[in-house]
């Protein structure tokens, strides 16, 4: 039924739940699966020469988080015999930068974690998952926590 599983990750405990899915999902249907960390490039701001050295301090801090998120998941679903591919991306807004990279690998499915905030700390902090239901044209799977 799914053949391409697309599966963004951020390291936190509902990520590592939402790998959990993936895996059944993906060993179910002998799946492939693209794990994706997305970073915003533009989510420090700052002026002047401390914006391009607190930038560059972000941009290594993001990608080494990057690359731990994506090697916890890639090892969980390798020892399942799942083929997995994985990658680190910019993009400005995090749910382009998921339906974009759905869309590049020609993934069927969507499998992420929703970390479920509500009121001011949503309005505040947005969904990532929220956008991604709303302007995603492919079937999504959301792990609550």
């Amino acid at each position: 039924m799914f053949k391409h599983i697309l599966l963004p990750v951020d390291g936190s405990q509902t990520s590592l739940m939402a790998v959990e899915k993936a895996r059944g999902l993906a060993q179910a249907f002998g799946s492939t699966v693209t794990a994706i960390y997305v970073i915003d490039p533009y989510a420090f701001s700052g002026v002047g020469a401390d914006f391009a050295y607190g930038q560059a301090q972000y941009l290594g801090a993001a990608t080494k988080e990057g690359k731990e998120a994506l090697s916890g998941a890639t090892r969980l679903l390798e020892s399942a015999g799942i083929t997995v591919a994985s990658s680190i991306i910019e993009s400005h807004a995090i749910y382009r930068g998921i339906l974009e990279a759905a869309n590049s690998v020609g993934a069927d499915l969507i499998v992420m974690g929703s970390h479920g905030r509500r009121g001011l700390e949503k309005l505040v902090l947005g969904s990532v998952a929220a956008q991604v239901l709303a302007h995603a044209h492919l079937p999504i799977l959301i792990v609550r926590d």
